[in-house]
């Protein structure tokens, strides 16, 4: 799911979630005990407070998370918060208690129903098999037969929303990959018209990509979106030098400061051009902070350290890499030991000394690529 749709999903499934559980709680314990007098009004016990306590912690787990853009990881935990509160209060409200045991709750009609939304197979069987497994143990340990209905009832929601949940995802990996095929397709046409005015750098884009990906693979920390976000960032990561003059980009010689002023630019201007393409603008820090260094004297902003986002410093080191590797206009290339060894040497002042780490178990398969490289290929 795009981030930003997850991001908006989710606070309306919280929002929701929250609201049906108070209503529910409040109609069925306060307010109809009142219209049948023989009933006592009030929950079962004060276990019952604890599922509301759990859920109110979770709140500002869930800004935690959504600051850090993890918001994918919201709904697993108000899900098992949930299930593990609510089949605690069963336990200890109803256990060696001679009231009856009351089952079911029209927050879990809803969290069976609303599974397709996520388009998240994962997520699925752990609401539809956790809620499931909560009945079967609460009707074991109390030992009551009222956890049947519920049971069945929630898994004839679950077949329902399983349909659903397929159907859904097919739709949306048929137009993901339309979207895909079609994104690939104008940024390698805007890449190929890049290398058209600076044909020395033709095929730069695409091997930093899958220097970059690679990397970012061995740190084991993004998801399957945020990848493939930073692999099309990385393809467009120097789109900003269309706007550097040709006498400039070409120039054989040393650059004077006043031509290296200019040519700094480019983070800042390919960042511009591209911040509203879908797909794309949740990687923008890598193509406007690729040229940034680990101890702040790099480009456009001198951010240092960790201030520099983790991505950003991911392509760094592969554009260094291949620009070693590669020729340019003004020199050669180098042989790809030496690149290794300026690499280690930029530890932890041009390079994340946990990403030149890192560096060392993917430059077998960086100096593979490079051996395999069709050199004279136009994208």
């Amino acid at each position: 799911m795009i981030p930003h749709e997850e991001k908006q999903t989710v606070k309306w499934y919280l929002l929701i979630s929250y609201i049906i559980l108070i209503a529910y709680d409040l109609f069925y314990y306060y307010i109809f005990p009142t219209i049948a007098e023989d009933k006592e009004w009030g929950f079962p016990s004060n276990f019952w407070y604890l599922t509301y306590v759990v859920l109110i912690a979770i709140i500002p787990v869930s800004f935690y998370l959504n600051r850090i853009k993890k918001q994918y990881l919201i709904k697993f935990i108000f899900i098992i918060g949930y299930l593990c509160s609510s089949f605690l209060a069963d336990i200890f409200s109803f256990y060696a208690n001679e009231s009856t045991f009351k089952s079911g709750n029209m927050l879990e009609v809803f969290l069976v129903l609303s599974l397709p939304l996520f388009l998240n197979t994962k997520y699925f069987w752990l609401v539809s098999l956790g809620i499931t497994i909560k009945y079967i143990t609460t009707g074991v340990i109390l030992g009551t037969t009222v956890v049947i209905m519920p049971i069945i009832l929630i898994t004839v929601l679950s077949v329902m929303s399983f349909f659903l949940l397929v159907r859904f995802q097919g739709y949306v990996r048929a137009i993901s990959t339309s979207y895909d095929n079609q994104l690939q397709g104008i940024v390698k046409g805007v890449i190929a018209t890049l290398e058209l005015k600076d044909p020395y750098t033709r095929g730069h884009s695409e091997r930093v990509a899958k220097y970059a990906l690679e990397l970012a693979n061995e740190i084991g920390k993004f998801t399957n979106e945020e990848q493939k976000s930073f692999y099309y960032a990385c393809l467009l990561h120097d789109i900003g030098k269309v706007n550097i003059p040709d006498m400039i980009l070409m120039k054989p010689g040393k650059l004077t400061n006043e031509e290296f002023e200019i040519i700094k630019t480019h983070p800042v201007v390919g960042a511009e051009a591209v911040k509203n393409v879908e797909g794309i603008r949740d990687s923008i820090d890598v193509i406007k902070y690729h040229h940034e260094r680990w101890d702040g004297k790099g480009y456009p902003d001198q951010l240092k350290g960790e201030e520099i986002p983790l991505l950003a410093r991911v392509s760094s080191v592969a554009d260094a890499f291949d620009a070693m590797t590669s020729s340019r206009s003004y020199r050669e290339a180098m042989p790809v030991e030496e690149a290794y060894r300026r690499i280690l040497e930029g530890n932890g002042t041009q390079f994340d000394p946990a990403l030149v780490e890192a560096f060392k178990n993917v430059y077998p398969t960086w100096v593979k690529f490079h051996g395999e490289y069709p050199w004279n290929k136009k994208i």
